[in-house]
């Protein structure tokens, strides 16, 4: 996920200027699919909303990795390893209005990384993200 200062010119200059397909949108995210992942624009406050951070502060990076996995369980298995190898969790496990759920953690060098099941990303059984489904009814 990329922070947007301005997410509707950006989502024009990756739309417009570099010729990539939006794969699924709405009035707050875009999503780019690219060579099997998804890049994603996410304006840059929602995105510190998302991370419980100060768009401004120092625990804030206007970007966030993340591993989309196909299920709640895959999520908290993998919460439940993270935990018991002491890396930093960002943020507990999460049911977001849409469906779904994800944590974040930070990797030694403090960048976030999010994994998460999405009811609206498609993943193949090797992980790999097929695509996303629409959400401008979202």
């Amino acid at each position: 996920m990329l922070a947007a200062d301005d997410l509707a010119t950006l989502r024009n200059f990756y739309n417009d200027v570099l010729d990539w397909k939006i794969e699924a949108a709405n009035k707050d995210i875009v999503f780019f699919k690219l060579n099997g992942i998804l890049l994603g624009l996410y304006g840059r406050n929602d995105l510190a909303k998302f991370h419980h951070a100060n768009p401004e502060g120092s625990g804030f990076r206007p970007f966030n990795m993340a591993l989309m996995v196909n299920s709640r369980a895959e999520v908290e298995n993998i919460y439940d390893e993270l935990c018991r190898k002491s890396v930093k969790i960002v943020h507990e496990i999460v049911e977001p209005p849409f469906g779904g759920c994800y944590f974040l953690f930070a990797d030694i060098e403090g960048n976030i990384w999010e994994i998460s099941h999405n009811p609206f990303i498609r993943v193949d059984g090797s992980g790999n993200v097929l695509g996303h489904q629409p959400i401008d009814h979202l």
